[in-house]
This record gives C-alpha cells, sequence and structure tokens, in this order.
C-alpha cells in the first residue's frame, strides 16, 4: 500500500529588504513544485533594514498575489523570529527552499543546509539556483543603489521600487 502523505509545504526564509525579482524567481519557481510554500521574512537582528518587518511582510504579500494565483499553489507570508528549523517545524515543512546567485553564496548555504540536517533529518534543504538574468542581484546591493541615486527599477517589482524610493529619498 502506497504512504499517503499530506500536502508538501515548503519553507522560503529570507529578510526579504527589499523583496527583488530575484527572490519573485525563486518564489515563483518554487510554488510549481509545492502545494504550500511559505514565505518566511526573518526579523535577523543582526541586520539594519530599510523596512520595518511588517512592512516587509506587507510587500512580500502584495508582490507575490499573482505568482501564487498563476502556479495554482498556496503562498503564505509570515514573519518570523526563531531558529529556521523550529520555524519549518512549526509549519509542517518537508522542505527549506534557499536561492543562490553565484559561488561565494554556496560555502554559507552549505554550511546553513548541514546544520539544519543535524537540528532535523528530515527536513530537506534544496537549493534553487538563481535565473541568469537575477544571479548578481541582492537586497543589499539594490538598497546601495538606491541610496546613491541610481536607477533600481530593473531589480524590484512596481510597489518595491515605490517604496523603496519613497523611503530612501523622501
Amino acid at each position: 500500500m502506497a504512504e499517503v502523505r499530506g500536502p508538501r509545504v515548503g519553507l522560503y526564509p529570507g529578510t526579504f529588504d527589499p523583496v527583488t525579482n530575484g527572490h519573485l524567481d525563486i518564489i515563483a519557481r518554487a510554488a510549481r513544485m509545492l502545494d504550500r510554500l511559505v514565505v518566511g521574512v526573518a526579523t535577523n537582528v543582526g541586520k539594519t533594514p530599510l523596512f520595518g518587518i511588517e512592512e516587509r511582510v506587507e510587500l512580500v504579500r502584495a508582490e507575490t498575489e499573482v505568482i501564487a494565483r498563476r502556479a495554482g499553489s498556496v503562498i503564505e507570508v509570515r514573519s518570523f523570529a526563531s531558529l529556521l528549523i523550529d520555524f519549518a517545524r512549526e509549519l509542517g515543512a518537508f522542505v527549506i527552499v534557499r536561492g543562490l546567485r553565484a559561488v561565494s553564496d554556496f560555502d554559507y548555504e552549505f554550511q546553513m543546509a548541514g546544520m539544519n540536517a543535524r537540528l532535523d533529518p528530515e527536513i530537506e534543504t534544496v537549493f534553487l539556483m538563481a535565473s541568469e538574468r537575477h544571479q548578481f542581484i541582492s537586497s543589499r546591493l539594490v538598497k546601495e543603489v538606491a541610496l546613491l541615486g541610481g536607477d533600481i527599477a530593473s531589480f524590484v517589482p512596481p510597489l518595491t521600487l515605490e517604496r523603496t524610493l519613497g523611503r530612501v529619498r523622501g
């Protein structure tokens, strides 16, 4: 008899400060593979965010609505301040989705995947390579370019663009 399984739930964590087109690309691709994708917006006390946690959740939620409809999947956006693996357990996630842009990302992500596997071997980490057109985009660089008056329109979706420019120029 085949094993009966529940919905395939995945977690895509990050600070999303701000959410970029690269993030949205990973979200869209992961959503196609899962029944429910939770985008976990981390508080991350080690960073000084441009946007507060509530606004980051709101922006990610707004920017992912069309992706969920298109994928026929459920995309939920929630904030968290706990250990990632504890949050994944709380959600019933069987997989943590991580995006890789370049070789420089791999070392850190490899260490995190190993640590998470030791903490809970039942939760897998899956890496999605960033699409070629998004490999160089990072939230940190987007903020830096915006703060220096550069054009970030091709790096972030429209609502995020408006809010980011309002924050850095306002």
